[in-house]
């Protein structure tokens, strides 16, 4: 499909030079090592131990309460967010995770119950303002849906797999709400596209917490490195809702295809090796 203004087609328009340099520095922000390679230079442990820090009991308990957090922020996202400016920057936000982060630094995985649903509500309030930022309308329940996707963005990234592309998996999410008409008055989280949507999500966003928890438990000592461990954890998060919502603000201006092929362009010329003579 291709998308006109005043005739033109946009999928041809040029990019102006401001709009290609912040879309550069999105596909660097959405392209760029994992969480858990982050966590692992904080901790100054290898990879692998981090990844495998956790029994696999352990990481069952993680998932479930993974998926009850952002039941929760369904909620903000979808209702909580509407009709509102969102009051505090990065830095605000951040020292709110900090200080949520060291309570599970302090008390480990039993905590977690408790922090975690807070650390995610302060992660979507973050999110939610770069949306706005980004020109996003907060009162339009499908920009609290987008803000949630950012979680599932966070997910594993095995380079192998097709999973590893941006819009994959922006498109695994959004076939589920194509046809989906959201309407405030009539919807609630139990409804059977939102808890398919939230699945999807939950899936990559439990694995992503998994590794901040096994950092916790081999990097740190007490309540300073659980606020070191979750600055990590969401500020990797507000580095990709960054990205994220300026890749859909440039959508809505050169159409989705245009910039699906300049990322494209982007991210190639970025890996490609360059003759240095």
């Amino acid at each position: 499909m291709n998308f006109t203004l005043g005739g033109r087609d946009l999928s041809t328009l040029s990019f102006s030079d401001p709009d290609r340099e912040a879309l550069t520095a999105a596909v660097q922000r959405l392209e760029s090592p994992g969480l858990v390679a982050r966590l692992a230079a904080l901790a100054g442990k290898p990879v692998g131990l981090i990844q495998s820090a956790l029994p696999a009991t352990a990481s069952t308990a993680v998932a479930k309460l993974a998926k009850r957090a952002l039941e929760r922020a369904l909620d903000v996202a979808l209702f909580s967010l509407q009709n509102r400016s969102i009051i505090g920057g990065r830095t605000l936000h951040s020292g709110l995770a900090c200080a949520s982060g060291a309570i599970g630094g302090a008390f480990g995985l039993a905590a977690l119950a408790v922090e975690l649903p807070v650390s995610t509500t302060i992660m979507l309030r973050a999110i939610a303002a770069i949306a706005q930022e980004e020109g996003e309308d907060l009162a339009d329940p499908r920009t609290g849906l987008a803000c949630l996707e950012v979680f599932a963005l966070g997910g594993p990234r095995d380079e192998d797999s097709a999973e590893a592309d941006y819009f994959v998996v922006r498109a695994m999410l959004a076939r589920g709400l194509a046809d989906f008409a959201i309407d405030k008055g009539a919807i609630g989280e139990s409804a059977p596209v939102l808890v398919r949507f939230l699945t999807q999500i939950a899936s990559r966003f439990g694995v992503i917490v998994s590794q901040k928890v096994a950092a916790q438990a081999v990097a740190v000592v007490g309540a300073v490195g659980g606020a070191a461990v979750n600055l990590a954890f969401i500020e990797h998060f507000q580095d990709l809702a960054r990205g994220h919502f300026t890749v859909r603000r440039l959508e809505r201006v050169y159409g989705v295809n245009a910039v699906r092929s300049e990322y494209d362009r982007i991210k190639s010329d970025s890996t490609r090796p360059h003759d240095d003579h």
